[in-house]
């Protein structure tokens, strides 16, 4: 890992006409993005709300996968659905809260105390969640693979 500070450069740009925008960073490819429909935009693109979103999720799970390593807990995989409350408050559009749910799938005979606490530490260092004024939840459901019990079995 780079010493910090790190720094991220994305440009953007727009014209006078149409509902998208180019989203690109160095070395990555660009994509468009519009207006959500919630705010009159075609809603069939990556929106700024929905980015920060998915930007939220995306980082749980990398953090997750980080903080399992380090604590040797044995999984196979990890889906986290994410949703985001944008609302007004203060006279300012925000987020207020995101949600996680965090869906792991563990081997049978995996310690479920310690997928627990692994996943409750990986949202406390999820670094764009604690970038934010939003709220962030969790809500975890670990499973025992079926699949893999009935291999052992075998």
């Amino acid at each position: 890992m780079q010493t910090f500070p790190h720094h991220y450069h994305v440009s953007a740009a727009g014209t006078a006409e149409g509902a998208g925008v180019e989203l690109a960073g160095n070395g990555l490819s660009g994509f468009a993005t519009a207006s959500p429909a919630e705010f009159g935009g075609p809603g069939d693109r990556w929106s700024p709300e929905t980015l920060l979103v998915g930007a939220v999720a995306d980082c749980f799970v990398l953090t997750f996968r980080g903080v399992a390593r380090a604590s040797k807990l044995e999984w196979l995989s990890l889906a986290c659905d994410a949703s985001g409350t944008l609302d007004r408050v203060d006279g300012v559009v925000r987020f207020t809260t995101i949600d996680l749910h965090a869906r792991l799938v563990v081997p049978p005979g995996a310690d479920d105390a310690l997928a627990r606490r692994v996943l409750e530490k990986a949202e406390r260092g999820c670094l764009i969640a604690n970038s934010l004024k939003a709220e962030c939840h969790l809500e975890i459901a670990i499973e025992i693979s079926a699949e893999a019990a009935l291999a052992a079995i075998s």
